[in-house]
């Protein structure tokens, strides 16, 4: 169904729900075109997904979250707290809803398919940093000088290779290095002698993510910006003059649209306006260690899905996915288990010295693709569902969308993500 992005004029008073990094990016772009904004968060800035990640901008490698490779784990392991993906038993019919899709979709017909709508975006997604820098936003991104996935031998690092490969084939720019583990290892000793193979990934960067997140609140609120924490929006109402929001502890406020950007709880306020995909918490865990030789840059342990980012003086380790209610709380066999897959494959970590124990839930649909645009109302607007890269793809997606809105004119790098598919 064809739909206008926009009312006749374009709005002049936005309230956008969620202060993370997809919804203070759109509420920055949004600035940039002359809008005022509101921001809504319901606990307080980078409280979602957005603090504790592994703050990686790897656009080379953002691709939909199911692949053929996951239909390989089999029920045994996904059941089991200590697999990578974890699904805990459950009779919730939504969760249910979630998996047949998210099943449905782990083909390589529909991988492709998914893969070529998000290479447009990804080929932008690294300019949209380079745009809040530009404007002043007080927070660096940092150029991986060599960012290493690491294997114990070449056997395990070929589902790496093949993917990239196919990831050229989908357009996707990404440079790389076959390495033994010996190169490996001069290029990064704080790699362990079970690693045997490598691929070093070229151009890409990362950043400290709550930090950043930070410092883009403090930009929106610098340009005339309000960022109201702990305020829920429980309701939003839609009329022919615009939108009220109803928030906690407050009568409805009037606005000119709003930008629904909740992360894992999108769909609660999404539904009424026609939004049917399932926004499903994929649950990731971090954790911070001392090493006694900080990596330089990125450590990648694709088999055991485990991510390590030099933050200050210490690594982060993050990693898991875990469909789970987004309230639930921290889970320490996800922790643990992190811990014991990164054991073997770092030398002079201390796994049992962690601190800033953390879990987040990075909002997941069962295609794959976020869900940016309008909805069956013009003036109620979705910018979530990221999965794995709503940091990559958090300020492209800002961006694009401050565009449709203010313009009436939907990019075409947002066909795709249509929030009513």
């Amino acid at each position: 169904m064809a739909r206008s992005a926009s009312t006749d004029s374009p709005p002049r008073r936005v309230a956008v729900v969620g202060a993370g990094m997809v919804g203070l990016s759109t509420a920055w772009f949004l600035q940039e075109l002359g809008v005022d904004v509101t921001v809504y968060e319901r606990k307080q800035v980078a409280a979602g997904a957005s603090w504790g990640n592994a703050g990686w901008l790897t656009p080379g490698l953002a691709a939909p979250l199911p692949e053929p490779a996951v239909l390989k784990y089999g029920l045994r392991a996904v059941l089991s707290p200590s697999s990578p993906v974890y699904v805990p038993p459950s009779a919730d019919p939504r969760l249910l809803r979630f998996l047949a899709g998210f099943v449905r979709h782990s083909t390589a017909a529909r991988w492709r398919r998914a893969m070529d709508s998000l290479v447009p975006v990804n080929r932008r997604a690294l300019a949209g940093f380079d745009a809040l820098a530009a404007g002043g936003v007080e927070a660096k991104t940092v150029e991986a000088g060599s960012f290493l996935a690491a294997y114990r031998g070449v056997e395990e690092r070929r589902v790496l290779v093949e993917e990239i490969e196919h990831l050229h084939a989908a357009g996707q720019e990404l440079e790389y290095d076959l390495l033994s583990g010996d190169e490996a290892r001069a290029l990064e000793p704080a790699l362990s002698g079970e690693v045997g193979a490598a691929v070093r990934l070229r151009g890409q960067r990362y950043l400290d993510p709550g930090q950043f997140v930070f410092a883009l609140a403090d930009s929106v609120r610098g340009r005339g910006g309000d960022i109201r924490t702990r305020t829920a929006v429980t309701d939003v109402g839609d009329h022919a003059r615009g939108v009220d929001v109803f928030a906690s502890g407050g009568a409805p406020e009037p606005y000119d649209a709003v930008v629904l950007a909740g992360g894992a709880w999108l769909g609660e306020l999404g539904r009424r306006f026609g939004v049917r995909a399932v926004v499903q918490a994929g649950r990731g865990y971090s954790f911070s260690v001392p090493m006694e030789r900080l990596p330089a840059d990125p450590l990648y342990f694709p088999a055991q899905r485990v991510a390590c980012t030099p933050l200050g003086k210490r690594l982060r380790v993050a990693g898991m996915m875990e469909f789970r209610s987004p309230g639930a709380p921290l889970d320490r066999r996800r922790i643990r288990a992190i811990a014991e897959a990164a054991r073997p494959m770092l030398r002079g970590a201390d796994l049992d010295a962690r601190r800033d124990e953390w879990v987040g839930s990075r909002p997941c649909t069962p295609d794959g693709l976020p869900l940016i645009g309008a909805t069956r109302s013009p003036r109620v607007f979705a910018a979530g569902g990221h999965g794995m890269w709503g940091i990559t793809l958090g300020p492209v997606t800002g961006q694009l969308l401050a565009e449709a809105m203010v313009t009436g004119r939907r990019p075409a790098e947002l066909g795709p993500f249509d929030p009513l598919r």
